[in-house]
């Protein structure tokens, strides 16, 4: 999990269920298009200085704020309601009591990651900007740069990874003061940008989610809970 851009995925990309040509939002086999072959960073490299705050109950409503702007978006799209389309709080804002950078990220999950007309568009009409284009991945975020949206298709691995080191975070009080430690020693230091902050996180990040993934394999912890909601909702963004 990254609480901001990610490194290049170390794999291709997975399709889920796709889109054939001339086929409607949600519908047909395979995806419409090759994907992008290689990253994209719109802007380019950006410097930010990267700190920490404590945790902030509000981090929540604005996660359900941009997920009901999602939403609205998706649902004037025709794409809201396909099977797969969902909408989850990640990173470290979405872990009660856990600091973390004050940036809100949320992880979108799409039938067809290259069929972008039927996900970026309305993204883009919705306020966000396109941060990041490459194999798997796109990234939109607020012109505030303070809540980004990854997207993936439907079945992507790293979205099951996201949701399996929150919840390990959320439920276990050892791993989340060790991550909490690890990050506050990594912002001590100063990083010529985001990923490679992201990257140094790399060997803990693994070892909680090994540990989480024994514990569910053990049958002491179950999936997480969806956090999406099953159709348009009322403007509270």
């Amino acid at each position: 999990m990254s609480d901001a851009l990610p490194s290049a995925p170390s794999t291709a990309h997975r399709p889920g269920p796709g889109l054939g040509p001339g086929h409607g939002p949600g519908h047909g086999p395979g995806p419409r298009r090759p994907d992008v072959t290689e990253l994209e960073l719109v802007g380019g490299r950006e410097h930010r200085r990267l700190h920490l705050v404590e945790h902030d109950p509000a981090w929540a409503e604005a996660f359900a704020g941009h997920r009901d702007r999602i939403v609205r978006a998706l649902t004037e799209s025709g794409l809201w309601g396909s099977p797969g389309v969902g909408v989850e709080h990640i990173g470290s804002t979405s872990v009660p009591g856990l600091a973390a950078k004050p940036i809100i990220d949320l992880v979108l999950t799409v039938p067809d990651i290259t069929a972008e007309e039927d996900y970026l568009d309305p993204l883009l009409g919705a306020g966000y900007v396109l941060r990041v284009r490459e194999p798997g991945h796109r990234l939109v975020r607020t012109p505030e740069r303070d809540v980004h949206v990854h997207v993936y298709a439907t079945g992507a691995t790293e979205v099951d990874d996201y949701l399996l080191l929150r919840d390990r975070l959320r439920t276990d009080d050892e791993d989340r003061a060790l991550y909490e430690a690890t990050k506050r020693d990594l912002l001590s230091r100063d990083w010529p940008d985001m990923n490679a902050y992201a990257d140094a996180k790399t060997d803990v990040i693994e070892a909680i989610k090994a540990r989480a993934r024994a514990a569910r394999a053990s049958g002491l912890v179950t999936n997480h809970e969806p956090e999406r909601r099953p159709g348009p909702v009322s403007d509270q963004s």
